[in-house]
């Protein structure tokens, strides 16, 4: 009996000390932060004596909700390298690394697997007014059926989370004085600051109008795709008072990006109040929009629970 459970044992420890097929699973890089090097397009995770490096010179990191799913191959490499002694990011990025630490081993993975790159906003909130600025974009990378070349065998991951990769915006300045203007014939009403514009298109009869409102009941009306429809633009160029009111788009500055506001909700979102006053021989219309959204493709930032548009005056 004793000898039977002795060649059992023997079994059992010839079986666990397989090619290392498994070895790769043991590594864990859930504390590694995803870094990436100034001078080149390594994008890379360490962990003491390790480095998974993903090289990806093809790549651009969108600024805007999107999924990118990006074969390996070519100039597109997934690296796995262990090292001597620590490896920090002079190892990975310097044209002429350090001497030392020096590999000791590589894994690369095969030509066909899939690295998937999903990208979506980070935003900040306003605490005051609850509204939301997109200060950047989160790109979770996944490598998807990927078999890495060793030198003792492969090693085959159906799927293997790489991380969040952070990539930084500029914010919309959103930097309007509230002085408003209208085009006499179409009535278009905006708003405009060197290179962005906010306008209000096809109003509805009846919300701007020279006739004072009563105390605390402003005029109402929802925004719309059509009437009514709020549209933030940014151009590559100043923009002037000229710009507005053409029967045709002027060709200059050229439109950078365009955002359209979401169709107001009654009584919950998407909604302008005008409120009328007098002011000298005219009118002074003060509009304000409450809770609207502004949206591009997938991506959406908000205006606040109360904004106030600005200051339009007519006679």
């Amino acid at each position: 009996m004793k000898r039977f459970l002795g060649i059992l044992f023997l079994v059992v420890m010839i079986s666990g000390c397989d090619d290392g097929d498994l070895f790769l699973e043991d590594i864990n890089f859930d504390d590694a932060t995803v870094a990436t090097c100034a001078n080149n397009d390594i994008i890379y995770k360490l962990n003491e004596k390790e480095a998974l490096l993903l090289e990806l010179p093809e790549v651009v990191f969108p600024s805007e909700t999107k999924t990118q799913e990006i074969t390996i191959g070519g100039s597109i490499r997934v690296v796995y390298r262990f090292f001597n002694g620590t490896v920090k990011a002079d190892n990975i990025c310097e044209t002429i690394p350090p001497a030392i630490p020096i590999v000791v081993d590589q894994w690369t993975a095969e030509a066909g697997g899939k690295i998937v790159i999903t990208s979506t906003p980070i935003k900040t909130t306003d605490a005051t007014t609850n509204s939301t600025k997109i200060t950047g974009y989160n790109h979770l990378i996944v490598l998807k059926n990927v078999t890495f070349q060793k030198t003792n065998g492969t090693q085959v991951y159906d799927e293997f989370v790489f991380g969040d990769y952070k990539t930084t915006v500029s914010s919309i300045p959103f930097a309007f004085t509230k002085t408003l203007g209208q085009c006499a014939t179409s009535k278009q009403v905006y708003n405009f600051i060197n290179s962005e514009a906010l306008t209000l298109n096809n109003i509805e009869a009846g919300l701007i109008k020279n006739e004072v409102t009563p105390l605390n009941t402003p005029r109402t009306a929802l925004i719309g795709s059509t009437t009514n429809s709020l549209i933030y633009r940014s151009y590559t160029g100043l923009l002037t008072e000229s710009y507005f009111c053409n029967t045709n788009t002027p060709a200059t500055p050229t439109l950078f990006q365009e955002w359209k506001a979401a169709a107001g909700v009654a009584n919950t979102e998407g909604i302008i109040e005008v409120t009328t006053t007098t002011f000298g021989t005219g009118y002074k219309h003060t509009i304000v929009l409450k809770k609207v959204k502004m949206v591009r493709g997938s991506d959406n930032f908000s205006l606040g629970d109360n904004y106030t548009y600005g200051e339009l005056i007519t006679n």
